[in-house]
């Protein structure tokens, strides 16, 4: 049975709040302008926070040459799909729909934690599959139907969280000697430099100068996101079993479609409010804890 400590509930709190609110503010970010160079602009302004603060903690940086391969693939499944195919489908989303598609990786994480990781998975928790995929055909059936729609952004958004799903698995059973706080800062080096390279092959044609409120969408980013949420969680994905985040993942999508609405005015339909209900299902089934077995409790 997992107590979370008075820290780790602060923390679980103060990740909800900030990715909820990301997700309008991410998609005013990327509204008329490049989405890879928000995303870039982003992290070379979190990065030099980050290391301050790591160096202010005074974390040892040093990983061995041989677990540098381990530490790309954690890169590579934690930050650099999931970076690049989120900010791309948001600019084609709205924003509360994004936040839903997203955090199915809860889902997603149980589902390969069962096929892959050799976990036990629970009736219930195939009904909560079941229930995540019931809506996406709600969310995917109001982007084909509608003339705007943007069935492609669904499925980068999809994309985006079975991946992170496997990071989230690999990053609790890493063994690498290094506290979080260094394989987070060289991560978020590795996929800063990779955004970086992205937006020059991509879209440097369409460089400017981004306005105040852009500017204002890449600080929040940078300190809120990359300096704070993205490594708390991978804190706790790491030092702490699945249902700990079970707190912070629940609300965050429902945080995401009410701050929508509220921010940037975003029209919500029936399907919005389904899928957010039944992702809530499908999310609480797989990651409540089971009750305790008489076995366990003599």
């Amino acid at each position: 049975m997992s107590v979370l400590s008075r820290r780790q509930v602060f923390l679980l709190v103060l990740i909800t709040v900030v990715w909820g609110f990301n997700w309008p503010i991410m998609k005013y970010g990327v509204t008329g302008y490049a989405p890879l160079t928000f995303r870039t602009l982003s992290m070379w302004l979190g990065l030099p926070v980050l290391a301050a603060f790591v160096l202010w903690r005074g974390v040892p940086l040093r990983v061995g040459r041989e677990h540098w391969r381990e530490l790309a693939w954690l890169t590579v499944f934690n930050m650099l799909v999931w970076h690049v195919l989120a900010i791309l489908a948001v600019q084609s989303l709205s924003s509360g729909r994004a936040a839903i598609l997203g955090y199915t990786m809860p889902v997603f994480s149980a589902v390969l934690g069962a096929l892959w990781f050799g976990q036990r998975l629970p009736l219930r928790a195939w009904g909560g599959v079941a229930a995540a995929a019931l809506g996406v055909v709600l969310l995917l059936w109001h982007e084909i139907t509608a003339l705007t729609g943007r069935p492609l952004g669904v499925a980068l958004m999809l994309v985006a969280a079975a991946t992170w799903a496997v990071g989230t698995q690999m990053m609790r059973r890493t063994t690498i000697p290094a506290p979080t706080l260094a394989l987070s800062f060289w991560m978020t080096l590795v996929t800063t430099l990779w955004m970086t390279l992205l937006s020059i092959l991509f879209e440097r044609a369409q460089w400017g100068w981004p306005t105040p409120g852009v500017w204002g969408a890449v600080v929040y980013n940078a300190i809120g996101v990359f300096a704070f949420a993205q490594v708390a969680w991978l804190m706790l994905a790491r030092d702490l079993p699945p249902i700990a985040s079970t707190l912070s993942v629940m609300l965050i999508p429902v945080l995401g479609v009410m701050a929508g609405a509220v921010l940037l005015q975003e029209a919500l339909h029936w399907q919005d409010w389904a899928a957010v209900a039944l992702i809530m299902v499908a999310i609480a089934t797989v990651l409540w804890p089971a009750p305790a077995s008489p076995q366990s409790s003599g």
